[in-house]
């Protein structure tokens, strides 16, 4: 560990994800540092910390709660890793009504360009879909999106599973 490295920044970078998850489990009071590292532009930390973070928070974490108008504003600004990771922490949060349009954009953004990494593009969807049960209006922006030029880049897996999400919604 380095002088000016966190004890949390060193499991970050010199552990597997179980011994990750752990660490966390066992040492609640890094996960405010968590949150902070996973909105920070500290690479290899960042996404390394959403990552983290996904994997030991409950559905709608109340110490999640207060960061959502972050995270959002945040994924703007970090790259695809990031943005991510980012992205599957708020498809297990309850998303306010102020930032759930903003989100859907930023979101559609990310499914429109086909050269993302399809689990980026994947994740943007899913997450795109869980808005539109609250705003049904968008199914059928949603059900565009579907077209075969957006999904040739999928794997079979993924076409079978967002197929599956636009049957649920109708």
């Amino acid at each position: 560990m380095t002088m000016d490295e966190t004890r949390l920044e060193y499991i970050l970078t010199h552990s597997y994800k179980a011994e990750m998850i752990s660490y966390l489990k066992s040492h609640p009071e890094d996960f405010e540092e968590a949150i902070e590292l996973a909105l920070s532009d500290k690479p290899p930390y960042s996404w390394r910390a959403a990552w983290l973070l996904w994997s030991c928070m409950d559905d709608n974490d109340k110490r999640v709660t207060p960061y959502l108008d972050r995270i959002v504003e945040m994924l703007i600004s970090v790259g695809d890793n990031q943005q991510r990771e980012l992205i599957i922490i708020l498809q297990r949060m309850n998303l306010p009504d102020g930032i759930q349009g903003k989100l859907f954009d930023h979101c559609a953004n990310i499914w429109k360009k086909i050269g993302n990494q399809p689990s980026f593009r994947y994740n943007a969807f899913k997450l795109m879909a869980k808005i539109t049960k609250n705003h049904p209006d968008l199914s059928t922006e949603l059900v565009i999106w579907t077209e075969s030029h957006f999904m040739d880049n999928m794997s079979n897996t993924a076409k079978k599973s967002i197929t599956r999400i636009i049957e649920r919604m109708k």
